[in-house]
């Protein structure tokens, strides 16, 4: 871990300054003097392990706080779920950039959420500075869904939860640097360095699972989130007032024209308005990242039209669209977006690369789906119907 739990430029420090330490000779005998970063440097590398990791202690401490008579065994098992450690830290083994593990972190998290809610109900909205990175959220839940807003400039959603689905939405991972990037070729695949004089290192050995190109390698300049508003391209940048946290109102900074972003729930939907003070000949559009279960396999899948055009795994463009629906097996449910007027819509997988025992790998993380309007009236409503299956 002394290597992994670096950010990527002193990670790289420090492998220089190892491989300088064996061609000297001195490594074998000094090594456990040579040491790196610690276990919890991953939560300040990865801001999705950090917000996971406090949303843990935060029901961890609310369940400490239920008298003892109310609590029970599934309470304390779900917490301990929530606990497994193997999603919360990145090596050669997956760790955080497996989706399938977050989201059994996730699971547990919202099952215990909703139990805790049961006996100890919590107010529809509230702010806390969850992972205690000095910007607050936005909490705003029904006992169906559980929307919470990043009081950042972005005032996007990081969080979306659905109660009966036992699934966070917003369980995500953005692209960063890491520090074996150094050691990709892009463009190829299936290559290895396996030396003739033996078997090669799984940390050591160079080869591919996924071809990867330059452009999957690269950083992601915002958080993976659901509704990441732009104009023209350049991110709005939001503002909001103390009074107005409780109804999730923003309005833009820095636009001739302000904007007025109103999140709200409405039994199993989810709406987000957008309100324009004049027309415009700019182009607003908002990026939506949902974490879809079935990811690339199979299991997921578009229905459009009473037409399946594609999966999650693929890209999909269409125009003047008013509603299309993201049905998943994995999950047992599915998520019906609507809007008030047409919009040009995209959709396409969003993957990271990381390096396991089997090579350099491109996971799918979300689907994020790119909602193009020009502002030809004065509102836009966008809707997330979130429906279980009927058994």
């Amino acid at each position: 871990m002394n290597e992994w739990t670096l950010p990527a430029q002193s990670a790289n420090t420090y492998a220089d300054l190892v491989q300088q330490a064996k061609t000297s000779g001195w490594y074998e005998h000094k090594k456990a003097f040579l040491r790196g970063g610690i276990w919890k440097n991953f939560f300040s590398r990865y801001p999705e392990s950090n917000w996971m990791h406090k949303r843990m202690l935060g029901l961890s401490t609310r369940l400490n706080a239920l008298p003892e008579k109310y609590r029970t065994d599934l309470m304390q098992q779900k917490l301990y779920e929530s606990q497994a450690n193997d999603a919360y830290w990145h090596g050669l083994f997956g760790g955080l950039y497996l989706p399938h593990l977050r989201r059994a972190v996730y699971g547990a998290l919202v099952e215990l959420e909703t139990l805790l809610d049961a006996l100890m109900p919590r107010p529809i909205s509230h702010t806390e500075d969850t992972d205690l990175d000095g910007v607050k959220e936005a909490y705003h839940q029904n006992g169906i869904l559980q929307a919470v807003v990043k009081l950042d400039s972005f005032a996007s959603i990081c969080e979306l939860d659905a109660y009966r689905l036992k699934h966070n939405f917003g369980d995500t991972l953005r692209c960063q640097v890491e520090h074996y990037y150094q050691k990709i070729q892009p463009g190829e695949r299936q290559a290895s360095n396996h030396a003739a004089t033996g078997i090669a290192s799984a940390h050591d050995r160079i080869s591919y699972k996924h071809e990867i190109n330059a452009v999957d390698i690269e950083a992601d300049d915002h958080p993976r989130s659901l509704f990441v508003d732009r104009l023209d391209d350049v991110f709005i940048s939001y503002r909001s007032k103390a009074a107005a946290l409780e109804n999730n109102h923003f309005q833009s900074e820095n636009t001739v024209y302000p904007i007025h972003k109103h999140i709200m729930l409405d039994n199993n939907q989810l709406q987000v308005a957008y309100r324009f003070t004049a027309k415009m000949a700019q182009v607003f559009s908002t990026e939506i990242n949902l974490a879809m279960p079935s990811c690339d396999g199979m299991g997921g899948r578009y229905i459009y039209r009473g037409e399946i055009p594609g999966g999650f795994g693929q890209v999909l463009e269409l125009a003047s669209l008013t509603e299309i629906t993201l049905d998943d097996d994995t999950l047992g449910g599915s998520v019906i977006l609507k809007t008030s007027s047409p919009v040009t819509f995209s959709a396409q997988p969003h993957f990271s690369v990381s390096q396991s025992e089997s090579g350099f790998e491109k996971i799918m993380q979300a689907t994020t789906l790119l909602l193009e309007w020009p502002i030809t009236a004065l509102e836009l409503v966008i809707t997330l119907e979130i429906n279980t299956r009927r058994m």
